[in-house]
C-alpha cells in the first residue's frame, strides 16, 4: 500500500510529501534527507549567488539520487524611491537610536534576485526534476524554455484567481498557499496583507478550478493535516514550518526555542521586514509598524532598512525585532530527522485515511 498518485508519478517520488523549499532555512543536507525518505526535497534559491547554487545542487547530488526541487522568486525588479527611502528613514529612526545604529542605510541594494536570465541558463545546466516560483511567474520565454528541458515547473497561488491564471499559464503543478503559512506568502499582489483564504476552504475550490495537480500548504503539521488535504483533492502536500524542527534546518537556537514554545495565535502578517506580507512571530516592530501604514520600499530593498534592527537585536543591543518566521500550525511541530519525519507523516496519513483511500500495488 501507497499514498502514490499522478503527482508522485509526475515527480517521480514515492510520497506526496513535499519539503517547503524554505529560503535561508533550508539546506542541501535536509533535501537530501526528505527526498531519499520519498518525498522531494527542496532548496530556496533566491537568496544564493549562481555559484552558491551550483555549489550546493552538487552537494545534493552527492547525496542522493532521488529528484529535488529549487525554487526562486519571481518578483517584479524594484525600483529605487528616494521620498519613499526618506519617509522609512523617518519612521525608523527612533528604533535606530534606541539600538545604537549610526550608520544609516543607504537603501539601494537588492538582498535577493528575481529569476533572471543567468538564473535559467544555471537551470538549463543543472536540469533539477522541478523548479518552482513563489510571487508569480517569471516572463513566458523563460517557462517555455524550462519545460522545453523537461523541468516541471510548480508555482504557489493564494486565490483561486491566481491558481486559475498559473493553470492557464502552462505550469504543471499548483501548490494552494492557505492564509495559516509561515514566510512570504506566494501571492501575486504585495497588497494583500490584512486578508486570504486559509487552506481548508481555498484548496478544494482551486482543485475544482483547475487541471493540474494540486499541492496544499498552510497549517499541515502531522498526518491529520495531510490527510485532510487529500481528502479535499490536493495530490500532495508541501511542509515548511513542520521541518523547521528538524537538525537539518539552518536556524538559531533561538529560533528553535520559538518553535518549541509557539502558540496558534502569536503569528502575524507583516510587511516591515521585507516589503511584502510574511507570517513571523508577533513582537514589537510588528506591531509598532503596523499602527500607522506607511509606504515602503519595493521588496526586496526593505530588508536593507530592517537588517541593521535584526543585527542589533542579535547582538543584545535590544529585544523585538527579530524576524522568526513560521506558520500557525507550528505548535504540533516534532523534534527529529528530516527523513524520520517523512516516515512519521506517511504512517500517520495511512492510518487516518485507511486503506480504501490508499494505492493498492499489485
Amino acid at each position: 500500500m501507497s499514498l502514490s498518485n499522478e503527482l508522485t508519478d509526475l515527480l517521480g517520488i514515492e510520497h506526496p510529501i513535499i519539503q517547503a523549499p524554505m529560503g535561508g532555512e533550508s539546506t542541501p543536507e535536509m533535501a537530501v534527507a526528505v527526498s531519499n525518505a520519498g518525498g522531494l526535497g527542496g532548496l530556496g534559491c533566491s537568496f544564493m549567488s549562481l555559484q552558491e547554487i551550483d555549489e550546493k545542487v552538487e552537494k545534493i547530488r552527492s547525496g542522493t539520487n532521488g529528484p529535488f526541487n529549487l525554487n526562486f522568486f519571481a518578483h517584479p525588479e524594484p525600483r529605487i524611491k528616494n521620498d519613499v527611502n526618506a519617509e522609512i528613514l523617518a519612521r525608523l529612526e527612533n528604533f535606530y537610536i534606541e539600538l545604537g545604529i549610526t550608520e544609516v542605510p543607504a537603501g539601494g541594494e537588492a538582498t535577493c534576485d528575481t529569476f533572471t536570465e543567468e538564473r535559467l541558463g544555471l537551470m538549463l545546466d543543472l536540469r533539477p526534476k522541478t523548479v518552482s516560483f513563489h510571487f508569480g511567474l517569471p516572463p513566458v520565454e523563460m517557462t517555455r524554455k524550462l519545460k522545453d528541458a523537461g523541468i516541471i515547473i510548480m508555482c504557489s497561488a493564494t486565490t483561486v484567481a491566481e491558481a486559475i491564471w498559473l493553470d492557464k499559464s502552462g505550469v504543471d503543478v499548483i501548490i494552494a498557499q492557505g492564509w495559516e503559512a509561515g514566510g512570504h506568502r506566494g501571492t501575486f499582489d504585495v497588497s494583500y496583507e490584512d486578508f486570504g483564504v486559509g487552506t481548508m476552504a481555498l484548496v478544494p475550490q482551486i482543485v475544482d478550478a483547475v487541471d493540474r495537480p494540486v499541492i496544499a500548504s498552510g497549517g499541515i503539521a502531522d498526518g491529520r493535516g495531510v490527510a485532510a488535504a487529500l481528502m479535499l483533492g490536493a495530490k500532495g502536500v508541501q511542509l515548511g514550518t513542520a521541518f523547521l524542527s528538524c537538525a537539518e534546518a539552518n536556524i538559531t537556537s533561538d529560533y528553535r526555542e520559538a518553535l518549541k514554545n509557539a502558540h496558534d495565535d502569536e503569528t502575524r502578517l507583516t510587511r516591515a521586514f521585507s516589503g511584502r506580507p510574511a507570517r513571523a512571530k508577533n513582537n514589537r516592530y510588528i506591531e509598532m509598524m503596523a499602527q500607522q501604514r506607511s509606504r515602503l520600499p519595493d521588496f526586496p530593498l526593505m530588508y536593507n532598512f530592517s537588517d541593521p534592527l535584526e543585527k542589533a537585536c542579535a547582538e543584545g543591543f535590544g529585544t523585538g525585532f527579530d524576524f522568526v518566521l513560521y506558520g500557525q500550525a507550528a505548535s504540533l511541530n516534532r523534534e527529529m530527522p528530516a527523513a524520520d519525519l517523512v516516515k512519521l507523516l506517511v504512517e500517520e496519513t495511512m492510518d487516518t485515511l485507511g486503506v480504501d483511500f490508499v494505492r493498492v500495488e499489485k
